[in-house]
């Protein structure tokens, strides 16, 4: 029975034709060999499996071929190819710096170097992996390869360029492989098959070249795989399986659940993928992957720059044609923003199931326009009823009696400029949201902020909420924003320590009573915010918060973290001691 040979063996290159997917370099080489313009080293720098060793071999071949064919190819014939074809060439010496870096190896192998060549006009020495060198063997080999005997050609391989020193990389040519492209891949896999008595499906081929990442090694190993499940029959659905790879056809799903904006859709299609053991990270950047395809897809202009075989070109062109540029650019952004944030994440299956929600929503007939694709302005996934009014923040002001605290002073050029309000300090100013969420609120010390026309002041008074609420219910919402805001430290801790206070029974209007102008404008910075969150938690459009300045006895304070250390060792000495003992301190 005939000894099996991998594919990988089988059919690697003999000859620079072969070489697949690198026509460009291989020419250069053939050329350099036609005219007798050798360099005395050459680096070939590549991912793996791209054909590096490969192309070295053929180089040294054809360098010492006696009688090479017209097309620049060795003849196979001469005794110098005989005996390279045979394993038994003396003038090609291959060495492995993966397991020969030390500086001993490379001393031996410039011993060699000095040897001159045998049936052939020179002695070429490959040297893979040459990255793996020592800096002491990197040394040791500088001035043999600067300058070494006139019938000496090395030529060095490496995976890992950004390795090799700038006084080795000085004194080589150095050739770039580039990754193999898929159809390239596709193209030698159906020829392997047609020469094995294999029958296999392009789309299959297509994906086992995707599969591949760029390196024919690795295809053709997979291949084999299969073949060998497949007893020789390559089916789409059969290296699906085999090869557990996530399929174009769930991020088609995928991309149905997001054009009809079905959030649950889109969930439970990624609750398959998750039950097939796929990352959630890696799924995350196959869809970023596939929705950039789908943008260069959208365009014949562009279509080379989607790296795939004919029918998955075809297929992603049309599902390109049914999203905007504006959608699948927001969905890019959604999926770079959870890429980023994975790894901080503390549930990754939520960060996911709500990218896939933000993403769902950028089909909506109304998409946010000012969330730039951030999914800040996210949509309820359920039916919408009437929309809720958004009343704006109604302008600090300095209440007309109020008997404790004194009101902070105006200017007197201040008060020219703005008249003090009427009797009632409160007015709802429903119709103001839009501007605070511009950014732009004005402010007034002296009273209210004037309404729009008294049209549509009517017009937005038909809309506000005045459910009724109790004190309590007051003081939970007002917690409720202290809680969902930690790191706002300044604001929070004035917040705790000014508690608002009902100017009368049944009222909308609160006081907030300050210590400090700085805590006042704190206040007033989140002023927007704050009411509108108090207006929809209390659902009541009425509510107003009119800030002042304590002139009176200083009030009670949060104390900070050291006031309360310090406090703790006044009460109890013995505390002191053990920190003093200890050298502890407050980080």
């Amino acid at each position: 029975m005939e000894n099996y040979i991998v594919s990988a063996r089988k059919y690697r290159p003999a000859t620079f034709d072969s070489v697949v997917g690198q026509k460009a370099l291989t020419a250069t080489l053939k050329n350099a060999v036609a005219s007798g313009r050798l360099a005395h080293s050459y680096l070939f720098c590549g991912t793996r499996g791209v054909g590096k060793t490969s192309c070295a071999r053929i180089f040294a071949k054809t360098i010492n071929c006696s009688n090479r064919r017209p097309d620049g190819e060795a003849c196979n014939e001469c005794d110098s190819c005989r005996d390279f074809n045979n394993g038994s060439s003396l003038n090609i010496i291959e060495l492995d710096a993966a397991s020969n870096n030390s500086v001993d190896d490379i001393r031996s192998l410039t011993e060699q170097v000095m040897v001159g060549p045998v049936n052939g006009r020179y002695r070429v020495f490959i040297v893979d992996e040459v990255h793996m060198l020592t800096q002491a063997a990197f040394n040791a080999f500088l001035k043999t390869l600067e300058e070494p005997p006139a019938h000496a050609i090395f030529i060095l391989a490496t995976t890992e360029k950004h390795k090799i020193i700038p006084t080795i990389l000085s004194r080589c040519q150095i050739y770039d492989f580039s990754p193999i492209g898929i159809a390239d891949i596709v193209k030698h896999l159906a020829h392997v098959a047609s020469q094995e008595g294999i029958t296999a499906e392009p789309a299959a081929l297509g994906l086992i070249a995707r599969k591949a990442d760029g390196a024919m090694r690795d295809a053709l190993s997979i291949f084999d795989q299969v073949a060998a499940s497949t007893r020789g029959n390559i089916t789409y659905a059969a290296a699906l399986d085999n090869l557990n790879i996530l399929d174009f056809g769930y991020f088609n799903r995928l991309t149905e659940a997001f054009l009809a904006g079905d959030t649950m859709a889109s969930w439970m299609i990624y609750k398959e993928i998750r039950d097939r053991g796929f990352d959630s990270h890696f799924f995350i950047n196959g869809l970023a992957a596939y929705m950039r395809d789908l943008m260069v897809a959208r365009d014949p202009s562009t279509a080379a720059l989607l790296d795939a075989d004919a029918d998955t070109g075809a297929a992603m062109a049309a599902m390109a044609k049914r999203c905007t540029p504006d959608f699948l650019y927001r969905a890019m952004c959604l999926l770079n923003d959870a890429d980023l944030n994975y790894r901080i994440a503390a549930n990754k299956q939520f960060l996911t199931e709500l990218t896939l929600a933000r993403i769902c929503q950028l089909s909506s007939p109304s998409p946010a326009e000012t969330d730039g694709g951030q999914g800040e302005g996210l949509k309820p996934i359920a039916a919408k009823t009437a929309p809720a009014p958004t009343p704006s923040a109604a302008p600090i002001q300095t209440p007309s009696a109020t008997p404790a605290p004194t009101p902070v002073a105006v200017p007197a050029a201040a008060a020219k400029a703005t008249p003090p309000p009427p009797a009632a300090p409160h007015r709802p100013a429903a119709a103001q949201r839009p501007a605070a969420a511009r950014g732009g609120m004005r402010l007034s010390l002296g009273g209210a902020a004037r309404g729009n026309a008294p049209e549509a002041a009517q017009a937005s008074a038909a809309q506000l909420r005045t459910t009724a609420y109790t004190d309590d219910d007051f003081k939970q919402a007002w917690n409720s924003f202290i809680r969902r805001n930690p790191s706002e430290v300044i604001l929070i801790n004035t917040m705790r320590a000014s508690r608002p206070r009902r100017q009368s029974e049944g009222s909308d209007i609160f006081t907030v009573t300050v210590e400090n102008t700085a805590q006042q404008q704190k206040l007033a910075e989140a002023m927007p915010q704050l009411l509108a969150e108090l207006h929809d938690s209390l659902a009541n459009d009425n509510v107003t918060l009119n800030v002042v300045i304590n002139q009176g006895k200083s009030g009670s304070h949060t104390w900070s973290e050291r006031e309360v250390l310090a406090k703790m060792m006044e009460n109890n000495p013995s505390l002191k001691n053990l920190i003093d003992t200890f050298k502890m301190n407050i980080g």
